[in-house]
């Protein structure tokens, strides 16, 4: 390979680097800007008083229905975790984004009103995660049941 080549393929490849620099520093400005816009509802969701029973109310529910409830920070969402089955509340320019998960799909999403009893949200998910707790059980019950059946029968066969 020639001077002239290495060099072409030098000039190539900062020419290609720059472009995507500029598209990373916009991207992170867009960033920025966003969680500046909703810096004002992140505080909220961590100070007001409707988290606080939010928190108490999952928790009780979970505690009612034998399932750990857990409550985890990340940076400034707040997720109520349960099974297979998530609650995230995610502060968003608009307000406050209430994501339903399941497995890691997203299956409802909404803005949420601080005003309304944290109930109208637990209520709905907790139900969810309930009827997860019992197929659970039912699978765990007829694989017991199928375990059981094997070790009768190998006994039986040893005999």
């Amino acid at each position: 390979m020639s001077f002239l080549d290495n060099l072409e393929n030098n000039l190539k490849a900062l020419e290609s680097r720059e472009q995507g620099g500029l598209e990373d520093q916009r991207s992170r400005d867009a960033d920025r800007s966003r969680a500046k816009a909703a810096a004002p509802w992140a505080d909220k969701l961590k100070r007001d008083t409707w988290t606080q029973s939010l928190m108490q109310q999952s928790t009780r529910a979970g505690f009612q229905r034998r399932v750990k409830v857990n409550l985890i920070w990340i940076d400034t969402t707040l997720r109520l975790e349960a099974l297979d089955q998530r609650l995230e509340f995610r502060p968003e320019p608009n307000g406050i984004m209430v994501v339903a998960l399941n497995e890691g799909n997203a299956v409802s999403a909404g803005l949420i009103d601080m005003t309304e009893d944290p109930q109208t949200l637990i209520a709905p998910w907790i139900a969810i995660v309930e009827e997860q707790k019992k197929r659970d059980d039912a699978t765990r019950r007829a694989l017991a049941e199928q375990l059981a059946a094997e070790e009768a029968a190998l006994e039986d066969a040893q005999q």
